[in-house]
């Protein structure tokens, strides 16, 4: 019996799901692949599998399935196609970790299934408990499954509070950059171009959360994925945006001392910490050093300008249904943007107009949250044409 991990990456095509295979490629004694998965990337979903060689992969869009499978089938390869089968395959023996890299609310069904199975979640997909923080919740308490965060900022947490569990938090803090459009005013706004929202100064990510990262959305849905994670009140859940992205977040303890996780902004270590909590491995990713960051800045955001990070707030305030109406909006609008069909600073006002359409419902089941998403989407698309 092998005791290398045996990692189940969906989404392995995504920017998270590549550089989770960066991670897997350096450290070949301790990892293996048993299962990839893709959308409609058939190309590089191919050329992944023939390099790390899973047992099995699943593509969801079912017209790439013949591609794929005609391919993979020599190579021994099982193929499977849809969404029914990238919800199953997570329940497969051969799996120890599911790394859910997948974009948005389609990311709820497979962890729900990978948690009942017992499976250990490495998580980068936060619209999961954004959507339906409470029932991924107690699910995992339940079967006993532990949640590791991917989230740069979630995994900074995570890493200050090992060794700290009998020590209650006062407070987190959740450092932002601030996006490319820090201390932009509307008026300043209401021309940007697809091109310009797409450059973040800090991050390299896939255009979903680099956009929502412009409109500070990223960082709400961060907000409320860390009240699920940590269990926490909003009281005790602040942003601050920290342009350098050098320290990426901040607990505070109950006798008023902090422990900040720092270092040079690069994905693949909270990718890595996941996977091997409680141990670090070596690695040879560039080094901080101070002398080239002689200044640390922190600004309060801009919650009147960058409406969605208050937004965000809102609906966890809230709760309910409300959330996972905001991520559906956020969703719709964001795609809309990248499709040039509305302005950036529509994003945050059909979002919040969507808020306002859909009715809300305090207390939610798996079954009714599939339904208010699905009514989100319609209304939002309704008030973009």
């Amino acid at each position: 019996m092998s005791d290398k991990k045996r990692i189940a990456v969906l989404g392995s095509t995504g920017s998270i799901g590549k550089q989770t295979l960066e991670v897997v490629e350096a450290y070949p004694d301790k990892f293996e692949i048993s299962v990839l998965t893709a959308n409609n990337n058939a190309d590089l979903l191919i050329d992944q599998a023939l390099k790390f060689k899973p047992n099995t992969v699943v593509i969801t869009n079912e017209n790439l399935h013949k591609k794929v499978a005609d391919i993979l089938w020599n190579e021994g390869i099982k193929t499977f196609c849809g969404d029914k089968a990238l919800e199953e395959v997570v329940e497969m023996d051969e799996i120890d970790i599911v790394l859910t890299a997948l974009v948005g609310f389609s990311g709820l069904k497979p962890t729900l299934r990978a948690i009942n199975a017992g499976k250990t979640i490495a998580l980068a997909n936060k619209e999961t408990l954004v959507v339906a923080g409470e029932i991924v919740t107690k699910l995992a308490q339940e079967k006993g499954v532990n949640i590791y965060p991917v989230d740069s900022e979630h995994s900074a947490i995570f890493q200050c509070i090992t060794g700290e569990f009998q020590n209650p938090l006062e407070k987190i803090y959740l450092t932002a950059s601030g996006g490319p459009f820090r201390g932009k005013k509307a008026n300043e706004l209401a021309q940007i171009t697809k091109a310009q929202a797409l450059k973040h100064p800090n991050w390299e990510m896939g255009a979903k959360i680099t956009i929502d990262s412009a409109t500070l959305m990223n960082k709400g849905l961060e907000v409320i994925e860390a009240k699920w994670l940590f269990n926490l009140r909003r009281d005790q859940i602040d942003v601050i945006v920290h342009p350098q992205s050098i320290i990426h977040s901040i607990v505070q303890f109950q006798d008023g001392s902090m422990k900040a996780q720092m270092g040079l902004p690069d994905m693949k270590l909270p990718i890595q910490y996941a996977l091997t909590y409680p141990n670090r491995l070596h690695t040879d990713f560039k080094r901080f050093n101070f002398l080239n960051y002689p200044q640390l800045t922190f600004e309060q955001p801009d919650l009147n300008t960058f409406r969605n990070l208050q937004l965000a707030y809102d609906a966890m305030d809230a709760g309910g249904n409300l959330p996972c109406i905001l991520n559906a909006a956020n969703e719709i609008t964001v795609a809309a943007f990248l499709q040039d069909k509305i302005g950036f600073l529509d994003i945050a006002k059909i979002n919040e107009k969507t808020m306002q359409a859909v009715s809300f419902q305090k207390s939610t089941s798996l079954e009714s949250l599939i339904e208010t998403d699905l009514e989100t989407r319609k209304k939002a698309l309704e008030l973009i044409h």
